[in-house]
């Protein structure tokens, strides 16, 4: 796919305009193709390359350069361009489209709306998140959790903050899959059994076998747990992929960059990465295609 059709896609994801299923077209009030037009007009580069590193691309957002919507029940701050936000140079690293950190107001929360054609994933934070959608589940998320559901052909759900007395704060991410109008599916796991001290462990791959959720795309995710000096080596998956480091806690070195708490860095057209710890800090890593093909 080339790289107009490329955005195209990834702007079609946010606005919600690609097909669904029939019965759940018909829940939907219009369609937005005016919107997509108008976006189409604001396209730029994917992203601006971080010169500060010679032996390899990346990509640097600080925590303070991102979006931030703020509607009282819920903060989400934007990686990239999302709703309202819209930053031409800021849309995706590879199929990774959206990274929303939120944080929701207790007992307030996301109507049912609905999704196709996404692989999207929650990682709860603090507190807890309850899920409900149109394949029958109910269900609710907290810290050391890992939700994922695969839109597919098409599926409604809501997410609320179960408890009435404190904010619940998570993750949302969404990727482009490599399978369009795959049956509508839903997992959640605990991390318990496989979390580990000072070490990266898998928390989602491609593979309905391999530890961790699983999804319709070449990505493998991995959180780490690491105390302050601690350096750890990561192996990307694929020559085709890169990876998007996510500082969730403290400080961390990675190849030379110095990250703070929030602050996103991704890296392509390498095999591996050094990470080490300035602080006591928890990472998320995201290995993902750099390409749709």
């Amino acid at each position: 796919m080339d790289r107009k059709k490329f955005i195209k896609n990834s702007l079609l994801g946010v606005v919600g305009l690609a097909a669904g299923s029939k019965a759940l077209k018909a829940e939907k009030s219009k369609t937005s193709e005016s919107t997509f037009d108008k976006l189409m007009d604001q396209v730029g580069f994917n992203h601006l390359p971080n010169k500060e590193i010679k032996t390899m691309k990346s990509v640097l957002h600080k925590a303070d350069s991102r979006g931030n919507a703020n509607h009282g029940w819920l903060n989400s701050k934007h990686s990239f361009s999302f709703a309202n936000y819209h930053n031409p140079e800021r849309m995706n690293f590879g199929v990774l489209r959206v990274l929303n950190d939120d944080v929701v107001a207790p007992a307030r929360g996301f109507g049912r709306h609905p999704h196709d054609n996404m692989e999207i994933i929650s990682i709860p934070l603090e507190g807890d998140l309850e899920h409900k959608d149109s394949m029958g589940n109910t269900t609710v998320i907290k810290e050391g959790d890992v939700q994922v559901m695969s839109a597919g052909t098409g599926v409604f759900h809501s997410e609320y903050n179960k408890n009435g007395d404190r904010d619940v704060k998570f993750l949302q991410i969404w990727m482009f899959p490599n399978q369009r109008n795959v049956t509508p599916r839903y997992d959640q796991i605990s991390l318990d059994s496989i979390k580990k001290e000072n070490e990266l462990y898998q928390v989602l791959s491609p593979n309905t076998n391999d530890e961790g959720v699983w999804v319709h795309q070449n990505a493998w995710f991995h959180l780490g747990d690491l105390n302050k000096g601690k350096t750890v080596g990561y192996s990307l998956k694929s020559t085709n992929n890169g990876v998007y480091v996510f500082v969730l806690e403290g400080d961390v070195t990675v190849e030379g960059q110095a990250l703070n708490k929030r602050d996103g860095f991704g890296v392509w057209d390498t095999s591996t990465i050094q990470i080490t710890a300035d602080s006591e800090a928890k990472v998320l890593l995201m290995d993902v295609p750099m390409s749709m093909s």
